[in-house]
């Protein structure tokens, strides 16, 4: 068990890719703090997971929130070894439709939210010798047109990241950062149905998004998380990870014909 006794915090951890790797933390022996906003897919998963989760349902746009959920870890477990930072508000906006209070959100949720974790929960990671995983997207490169306070929170996180990682190396508490490509979870595949694709639409991708002609998974994202959550990856630390089928940068798709 990689994880054997650690006990790791994973944000927006009720469904998706922090389900998933919630999941995979317990099964590889951690105890873990389960944190979302929905109670009753909170309660669903810890009731799976038995004596080995609590769940802190709180609003990571609160910007007291990280450290109650902190607090929460060690009431329940008693110390802390690991954060992943998953937790996003993801929304699609533009230049036009991108306005104050949007920004201001999505600032709050997906950049502010994991200093604030880190900020309430670096003492306790130096005394275990922790680490911190970041849950980033591909997006922070550049961005899909119709994401732009998005990417720009991404590309925050990737600066975050790399910036604790220097601070925090004689610590010896490490940071990892992913940017995580095309991933299908239920609120993704709910999300493209409204925008109009039909029912089974990521059972036959684009070949051009996805080149293996499957989908990657929540669960394979969660297998990477283990391994930079353990003592495994130890010393290496600050490294900015591409989860994604294809090379993002540099990548030229193949153009046939004239």
């Amino acid at each position: 068990m990689k994880l054997k006794n650690k006990v790791i915090i994973v944000t927006g951890s009720t469904t998706g890719i922090g389900e998933a790797i919630a999941r995979k933390c317990v099964a590889e022996g951690a105890r873990v703090l389960v944190n979302g906003r929905n109670r009753d897919r909170g309660e669903q998963v810890v009731a799976d997971l038995g004596d080995a989760a609590a769940l802190h349902i709180d609003d990571m746009a609160d910007p007291q929130a990280p450290q109650r959920i902190v607090n929460a870890a060690l009431n329940a477990f008693g110390k802390l070894d690991g954060i992943v930072n998953n937790a996003a508000f993801v929304v699609r906006s533009n230049l036009e439709t991108t306005d104050a209070d949007l920004f201001d959100r999505v600032m709050a949720v997906n950049a502010r939210a994991p200093m604030l974790m880190m900020q309430a929960g670096v003492e306790h990671l130096k005394k275990t010798q922790g680490a911190v995983v970041n849950i980033g997207s591909v997006n922070a490169y550049t961005g899909e047109p119709r994401q732009l306070a998005y990417s720009m929170s991404k590309a925050a996180l990737v600066t975050l990241s790399r910036n604790l990682a220097n601070v925090l190396a004689s610590d010896h508490v490490r940071v990892t950062h992913f940017n995580v490509g095309w991933v299908i979870t239920p609120n993704e595949y709910k999300l493209k149905i409204s925008e109009g694709l039909p029912e089974g639409w990521s059972d036959n991708p684009e070949p051009e998004h996805v080149p293996t002609g499957r989908m990657t998974q929540p669960e394979e994202v969660a297998a990477h998380t283990i391994f930079w959550l353990s003592d495994e990856s130890r010393p290496i630390s600050g490294s900015v990870i591409d989860l994604e089928q294809y090379p993002i940068i540099g990548r030229i798709p193949l153009k046939e014909g004239d």
